[in-house]
């Protein structure tokens, strides 16, 4: 396994749209392996292919207590409303109000090309959102409403 680099928001490879994986192969499982080392040593909850630039859609989400890969996902379901605090490993430092779903549902391949569907709420579903906007050339300083201030997010953590 091995570190990758991280792109951030300036990078044009984050605002183009992903290609589907057709190749599941040792090339993936490598990404794979690489996304899961990165985003565990960036201390990410999601992180997306494009984000080290690879443009294909491929996701990984740290669930607590699994790390779920996401190849090729859809949005199947989303339900109810959440807003607040959002950041990304390729806007550092940095984080805007979102409104997201409180449920979502997605169907994803795993890294063999079997299909799977996966569900989650609150900081699940809001992962979800994102880094399938990720895959779509989207990052969240363009859904968001505002960046928060330094006051706002430390008042969040009282």
């Amino acid at each position: 396994m091995g570190l990758r680099k991280i792109l951030t928001d300036k990078d044009p490879a984050l605002h183009k749209v992903c290609k589907p994986v057709t190749n599941f192969d040792s090339k993936l499982h490598k990404l794979l392996d690489d996304m899961a080392e990165t985003l565990a040593e960036a201390n990410g909850v999601g992180l997306a292919a494009p984000q080290v630039g690879i443009l294909r859609r491929v996701v990984i989400v740290d669930v607590g207590d699994e790390i779920v890969e996401l190849v090729n996902p859809t949005m199947l379901e989303t339900d109810g409303e959440q807003v607040g605090a959002e950041g990304c490993l390729s806007v550092p430092g940095r984080y805007g109000l979102v409104k997201r779903p409180y449920y979502a549902k997605v169907r994803a391949q795993d890294r063999n090309g079997d299909w799977f569907e996966v569900e989650g709420e609150e900081i699940i579903a809001r992962c979800f959102c994102h880094e399938l906007d990720h895959l779509d050339g989207i990052v969240y300083t363009e859904v968001m409403d505002r960046f928060l201030t330094e006051e706002e997010l430390m008042g969040d953590d009282e």
